[in-house]
């Protein structure tokens, strides 16, 4: 089942969810320190971390699932979000460089057309980052967060299920050790944490950080989507889906 997205909107707009946010930005941007030039696909509910790729990025762009719900981003400037199926996403094939998965694959109950289509809009070189919650954190116990909800993954999970579905892990990662706990106290020391637990308790982790490759050898399952959906803007204009929208600076 989805979270709603305006659950997600609060949980950011809160201390714990900017700690999340500051937690996963930094492992993300460790993980993927350049896409000058390269078209950024964000998919599931990706706003709070696709901000920092904007300035480097050709293009970014968030698609937002039916059944989370979408919303305006960036706030005050022109609608860079779209509403999807979780198996058809409104783009050409091999059209972006970089895709990130984030609060998506725990949730969908198409899990599998889902990764196919990331394979299909994804060009021959590009890139896939799956964020999803560890199975044997305190995070995936935690429902008052978005963590919390869905089906959790173990390392050797989200490594099979990405092989199974034509992806080749490249490198993972674990973030968010600090725990589920809103309070200052607990929240404030976050960075010591983070360092703690990578070198004591890597397994306690709330969520993993998997990128993978595209392969090659299974293209020809690639199919053409089901449809089009149209794309949020901002009023009295609308864009092509046959193009990649450009990010406004």
């Amino acid at each position: 089942m989805w979270n709603d997205v305006i659950d997600l909107r609060e949980f950011y707009a809160h201390r714990l969810g900017r700690t999340v946010q500051r937690i996963i930005r930094h492992e993300l941007r460790r993980m993927w320190p350049d896409v000058r030039g390269q078209r950024v696909l964000g998919i599931g509910f990706p706003t709070p971390y696709l901000g920092i790729f904007r300035e480097e990025a050709e293009r970014v762009i968030a698609a937002m699932p039916a059944g989370q719900g979408v919303m305006h981003w960036p706030v005050g400037e022109r609608g860079l979000t779209m509403l999807n199926d979780d198996a058809d996403l409104p783009l050409p094939d091999l059209s972006v460089d970089r895709v990130l998965l984030i609060h998506a694959l725990e949730c969908s109950e198409q899990v599998r057309p889902m990764l196919r289509e990331v394979w299909r809009v994804l060009a021959d070189s590009g890139r896939l980052m799956v964020i999803a919650p560890n199975r044997r954190g305190l995070w995936a116990r935690a429902d008052s967060t978005p963590m919390g909800h869905g089906r959790p993954y173990s390392r050797g999970q989200l490594s099979q299920l990405l092989k199974e579905n034509m992806f080749m892990p490249n490198e993972t990662s674990r973030a968010l050790f600090v725990p589920p706990i809103n309070l200052r106290v607990v929240q404030g020391p976050a960075a010591a944490w983070e360092k703690m637990g990578k070198r004591l308790f890597p397994g306690a982790a709330g969520v993993i950080m998997t990128e993978a490759t595209k392969q090659m050898y299974a293209a020809t399952i690639a199919a053409e989507p089901r449809h089009k959906r149209a794309m949020q803007t901002a009023p009295k204009r609308t864009e092509s889906l046959n193009r990649f929208p450009r990010s406004h600076k």
